[in-house]
């Protein structure tokens, strides 16, 4: 619910509402055990707007100073990336080469990376357009499924440890993680990232079946087996919030 104020005894809003000039802006209420002041933020990967007290300050004073922060949230929204939806025309990265999107049939069938008359390459896409972006999106995870295990393959062959279950997620705060048991987890959208990123996370979480920490022997690891680690880190320092506009 959006509340534009907030009653007292009634349940604290998750969202307020705030308005700079004619602009509406939305606001994500956060309360934090470890919030030493209110502060406000602009996810770069969402685009949210959060606003995160200490558990014990007052809704009326992180309201006040929201409503004084306006300006700054508003200057910041203006400068996040435009959003790309899935849809016909649309510039996608795969493996940080531009496609652009084409539905080409209403006829039910697979989405395909491809190349036009020209040569460029294409994301075509088959079947009604209402499910287009649907089709794309499981198009990226399917791309990023084979390459993630391939490369989870052949990291845990040079650590010699085997993997669990390697999963997909649309995380917004970690592009992986490896669990006690050996499970890897990975965000499906280092599909759109150059190839070698890709490769880079898989051999970060591999690592973790040796060492499960970063202490320094974790890294000297890492970036044994993975030489092109720095770069790699450096590209998603850069780019990596970019990702998550698309679809």
């Amino acid at each position: 619910m959006l509340w534009s104020g907030f009653i007292r005894g009634t349940r604290e809003p998750e969202r307020i509402a705030l308005n700079h000039g004619e602009t509406p802006l939305e606001v994500l209420v956060r309360r934090s055990p470890r919030a030493r002041r209110i502060s406000l933020r602009v996810s770069p990967a969402t685009g949210d707007i959060v606003l995160t007290m200490p558990r014990d300050a007052s809704l009326e004073a992180g309201l006040r100073f929201a409503r004084t922060q306006s300006a700054w949230i508003a200057e910041r929204m203006a400068r996040m990336p435009r959003r790309i939806p899935f849809t016909d025309g649309a510039i996608v990265p795969v493996r940080d080469i531009s496609h652009r999107i084409v539905h080409w049939s209403r006829v039910r069938g697979p989405a395909t990376t491809s190349c036009d008359d020209q040569g460029a390459p294409i994301i075509a896409v088959a079947g009604e357009p209402e499910f287009l972006a649907k089709r794309v999106r499981e198009l990226l995870q399917k791309e990023a499924q084979r390459d993630l295990a391939a490369a989870v393959g052949h990291y845990a062959g040079t650590v010699g440890r085997p993997a669990g279950r390697i999963a997909l997620r649309d995380t917004r705060s970690r592009w992986g993680s490896c669990t006690a048991r050996g499970d890897l987890s990975f965000s499906w959208r280092l599909i759109m990232a150059p190839q070698e990123v890709l490769d880079y996370l898989a051999a970060h979480e591999v690592a973790h079946l040796v060492e499960m920490n970063h202490s320094a022997r974790y890294w000297r690891l890492l970036r044994d087996i993975c030489p092109h680690t720095d770069t790699s880190e450096a590209w998603l320092k850069r780019h990596g919030a970019s990702l998550h506009r698309y679809g």
